[in-house]
């Protein structure tokens, strides 16, 4: 059989432009055609809130009295809060204003702006923004005499926050007394004397033992006792038949000792 030309398949250039300008023409009638009936067609402003039925506002009333219960809930999981918040929101605009705050600009939909600043977990003391203020306000306390966790509290009250966390820690006061060198003295918070009770402090020394030895039995339950209700100590009646006692345990001829009863 005879080899066919190839010159059968080619196509004809003149034949595939005029195919291709008559598309074009089409395409552009039919978009005349769309653009004037969309002129002509009526345009509806926005439904006005005067528009909407009143069952359709009470509904949004009461959604809106809800909505702090219903984000806090468990009706609403975190992708549906996620989704919500994409709806409500245009833009979200973060800088680093400092070393340890995020200032944060949020754009609502239909124009409102919310701004705040972002607190964010630094390295050390000295990336606190306020932390020279924050340092400067410890040392006055602690040589006033207050205490670490009574200086956490109130700072933490003046809006201080330690490196890692949101509030003041004791241990951030504390590091900052001691690199201060300032060092708290016990002081004694109740009478040395109470008349006709003994402290363990004061009942291990007229027995010559240590102190633990006595919490240890208390802890454990072989000494019963309880604590005194206005100083929190436990007290025991100032006896020689109390040291009697005492003796006869840590002897071995008792086993159980109760001074509640």
């Amino acid at each position: 059989m005879a080899q066919m030309s190839s010159r059968t398949f080619e196509p004809d250039n003149r034949l595939v432009a005029a195919e291709l300008e008559r598309r074009w023409e089409e395409t552009l009638r039919d978009l005349h055609q769309a653009e004037a009936a969309l002129a002509k067609a009526p345009r509806h402003p926005p439904t006005s809130e005067s528009e909407l039925s009143q069952e359709l506002r009470t509904a949004f009333t009461d959604l809106g009295k809800r909505l702090p219960q219903l984000w806090k809930g468990t009706l609403l999981s975190t992708a549906r809060k996620k989704a919500l918040l994409r709806c409500l929101i245009e833009k979200v605009v973060i800088h680093r204003a400092k070393r340890d705050i995020i200032r944060t600009r949020i754009v609502w939909r239909g124009g409102v702006v919310t701004a705040l600043d972002i607190p964010i977990t630094v390295g050390s003391l000295a990336e606190l923004s306020r932390g020279q203020e924050m340092e400067d306000r410890i040392v006055k306390l602690a040589r006033a005499g207050h205490s670490d966790a009574t200086i956490a509290r109130k700072l933490t009250a003046e809006g201080f926050r330690s490196p890692l966390r949101a509030d003041v820690l004791p241990s951030t006061v504390r590091t900052i007394r001691l690199r201060h060198r300032i060092l708290i003295v016990a002081r004694q918070s109740h009478p040395r004397r109470i008349p006709g009770q003994l402290t363990v402090p004061q009942l291990a020394q007229q027995l010559g033992i240590e102190h633990h030895w006595i919490y240890d039995r208390i802890h454990n339950g072989t000494i019963v006792i309880s604590r005194d209700p206005r100083t929190k100590l436990y007290l025991f009646p100032d006896k020689p038949a109390t040291l009697h006692a005492l003796r006869s345990l840590k002897v071995g001829k008792r086993t159980h000792l109760n001074f509640d009863t």
